[in-house]
């Protein structure tokens, strides 16, 4: 089974999470998607806005009806902070065969993989995915391969369209009482309008 992993706060999940998750699911013919909402980052001392289960609820509303997406708990209700490494054993873990991982990674990420917990073996575990915007030097994955050799083997970079939506903005747009419509999937704008998340006081 080939796997896609796509991880964040999702704070709130958007449509660019969607978009960039199906283009992987297509592009590289996988036959399963999993949202992992992280709970605790290594890499952000701040906390998430929003407690996690509204956050896992969006992610399940934001994929509910998709083939071959789902959401999961498994960094959630996993107590202390959220290591990449941890996630993927743990995944591994649950399968009589391991599936083939394809790790989604945005390129800010990428720039960091060296600096990650046990980077090597995530490398070894997973295949790791990209999405590029037009005019990425690909001299940064020489830089990149001296850092953590092997990587280059592990890379797949993807043409895919750009995707100028961030959830820090719909937060800001929301407290600031502007719209969202069309920024995220409707199921989860109609449970932001709900349960008045990122309203100003709330």
């Amino acid at each position: 089974m080939k796997t896609g992993i796509l991880g964040g706060t999702f704070d709130p999940v958007h449509n660019g999470h969607i978009l960039i998750a199906g283009e992987t699911f297509r592009q590289l013919k996988l036959d399963n998607m999993i949202f992992v909402p992280a709970a605790c980052s290594p890499f952000k001392t701040e906390t998430c806005e929003t407690p996690a289960e509204h956050r896992f609820k969006m992610v399940e509303l934001a994929v509910e009806g998709v083939a071959g997406f789902t959401a999961s708990r498994i960094e959630l209700d996993r107590p202390g902070i959220s290591y990449t490494i941890d996630t993927l054993e743990a995944l591994q873990a649950k399968k009589s065969q391991p599936d083939d991982l394809y790790l989604i990674t945005g390129l800010d990420s990428l720039r960091t993989l060296s600096e990650w917990k046990d980077a090597g073996r995530i490398i070894t575990l997973s295949h790791l995915v990209t999405v590029c915007r037009p005019g990425y030097d690909v001299r940064d994955i020489a830089i990149l391969e001296q850092r953590l050799p092997g990587l280059r083997e592990r890379l797949i970079l993807l043409k895919g369209p750009l995707v100028d939506i961030s959830s820090t903005d719909i937060r800001r747009r929301i407290s600031a009482g502007e719209s969202i419509h069309g920024l995220v999937p409707e199921r989860v704008e109609a449970y932001i309008q709900e349960h008045q998340l990122y309203r100003k006081g709330k």
